[in-house]
């Protein structure tokens, strides 16, 4: 298998991957402070898992195509983000069912920096890139997000209770 082939699998679970777990962590963080119940997290999950979901394939679409991009490659990366997305909310999803909110924020941050920690190994080592350096960046940001979105529950939570 090429390098291209290679660059293009990890492509295709990489971006979806990643996007799905910074917001489905977001979601669970954000909500979870503003003391919403179990049903209107997991409602969020699954209208970011499909909606947004949707949406952000549709883009990646768009875009392969006005790169000039082969239409079954466009078609394959728009498919395997759509499942890669789909199929991480899900995960998160479970967490939420099976765990109390304030337990299910904590491990679903472990979870989803676990997999964003995975990806980011795999992309550094394959670029031969710093491999620390790579995984504080990606971590770094992710968690600059998880704590917005603390933040931002509170603040809401604090301004419509």
């Amino acid at each position: 298998m090429s390098i291209k082939e290679q660059a293009n699998k990890l492509a295709n679970f990489s971006y979806g991957g990643t996007s799905a777990i910074i917001t489905n962590i977001s979601i669970i963080i954000g909500l979870g402070e503003t003391n919403v119940h179990r049903s209107g997290i997991i409602g969020g999950l699954l209208i970011i898992g499909i909606a947004d979901n949707i949406s952000d394939s549709l883009g990646i679409h768009i875009y392969k195509e006005s790169e000039l991009c082969d239409v079954k490659e466009s078609f394959v990366l728009t498919i395997f983000n759509f499942i890669t997305r789909f199929l991480i909310s899900l995960s998160f999803i479970f967490i939420v069912l099976l765990l109390p909110i304030t337990s299910a924020q904590i491990i679903s941050s472990i979870w989803g920096l676990s997999i964003l920690s995975c990806i980011s190994y795999i992309i550094a080592k394959r670029n031969k890139q710093n491999i620390p350096l790579e995984l504080f960046k990606h971590i770094g940001i992710a968690i600059l997000v998880i704590i917005a979105s603390k933040y931002m529950g509170d603040f809401i939570h604090k301004q419509f209770s």
